[in-house]
């Protein structure tokens, strides 16, 4: 089932719950209505776009990762997502803590949509979420 014109489903895989509450109430607190789906690492994330879980995310959706996580991280996740015939389109936006430029450009070769650290995102998320709704206005996704 697709979504009415204009919105999106996110994906937000991120295995901190503080960084996951606070990504949802900056979406909420700047009326970024938009379904928000969760996933604790790059398998579970996986297995929700590949609706191998309970969970099916409506198109048009984007991805908002972390890297570092356990089990599998945002570059592993990368690395299969773009190996993935299905999938390999998937609008992905790293949100991490990391503000190394090794990270950044290893992120940028999986052909990301954007790189964001999470402390210059300003208060509560608040550049994040700002993005997010221009973006969706601005852009066609599959």
């Amino acid at each position: 089932m697709n979504n009415p014109k204009n919105t999106l489903s996110i994906l937000l895989i991120d295995d901190d719950d503080v960084a996951l509450e606070a990504v949802q109430r900056s979406l909420r607190k700047h009326n970024v209505l938009y379904p928000v789906y969760t996933a604790c690492d790059g398998l579970e994330g996986l297995a929700i776009l590949r609706e191998t879980q309970d969970v099916i995310i409506p198109k048009p959706y984007l991805v908002l990762l972390d890297l570092n996580m356990p089990r599998m991280n945002g570059f592993e996740f990368l690395n299969e997502l773009r190996s993935d015939a299905l999938l390999k389109e998937t609008v992905v936006f790293v949100l991490t803590t990391s503000n190394n430029d090794t990270d950044r450009n290893k992120a940028y070769n999986e052909n990301i949509a954007g790189y964001m650290v999470k402390s210059a995102v300003g208060p509560q998320f608040q550049k994040l979420a700002l993005l997010l709704e221009h973006y969706s206005h601005a852009i066609v996704l599959p």
